[in-house]
C-alpha cells in the first residue's frame, strides 16, 4: 500500500468515526466530510496563530472562532455540541484548534483520533509527517 492510499484509509476511518459518533447520515462521503472539517480546522488554527502573534485582537478572534464553530455544528448537524461545551476551539496554536472535550470522549468511550491530553480531534491532519 502506498503512502497516499494509507492516508486516505486513515481519513476514511476518521470520517466513519465522526459519522457514527454524531449519528450522521450513512450516505455521507466520509472523505468529503473530513475535508470540509479540515478546511475549518486550518482557518481556526490560523486565527489562533494570528491572535497569539498580536495580528488580531481578542474580540475579533472570538467572533471569527464562533462563526467557525457554528459551521462545524452545521456540518455535524448538532447544536447540542457547543451549547453544552462538547466542542470548542483551542486557542493554543501549537496543536489542533477544533476539539472535543476529553471528559466527553472518555465518558462516552469514543473511538476517535485524540491528542496527548485525551481531547478528540475533529479534523486531524493525516498528511505525511504529522
Amino acid at each position: 500500500m502506498n503512502k497516499k492510499q494509507l492516508m486516505y484509509d486513515r481519513i476514511n476511518k476518521h470520517g466513519e468515526d465522526l459519522k457514527r459518533i454524531f449519528k450522521l447520515d450513512p450516505s455521507i462521503d466520509p472523505v468529503k466530510l473530513c475535508k470540509q472539517l479540515f478546511r475549518l480546522e486550518i482557518k481556526a488554527h490560523r486565527l489562533a496563530e494570528d491572535y497569539c502573534n498580536g495580528i488580531i485582537i481578542y474580540d475579533d478572534y472570538e467572533i471569527q472562532t464562533s462563526q467557525i464553530l457554528t459551521k462545524v455544528e452545521n456540518i455535524l448537524k448538532d447544536n447540542y455540541l457547543r451549547a453544552n461545551d462538547v466542542i470548542f476551539a483551542n486557542g493554543d496554536p501549537r496543536g489542533y484548534a477544533l476539539k472535543i472535550r476529553s471528559e466527553y470522549v472518555k465518558n462516552n468511550n469514543l473511538d476517535i483520533h485524540r491528542d496527548w491530553g485525551g481531547y478528540g480531534i475533529i479534523a486531524p491532519d493525516f498528511r505525511e509527517g504529522f
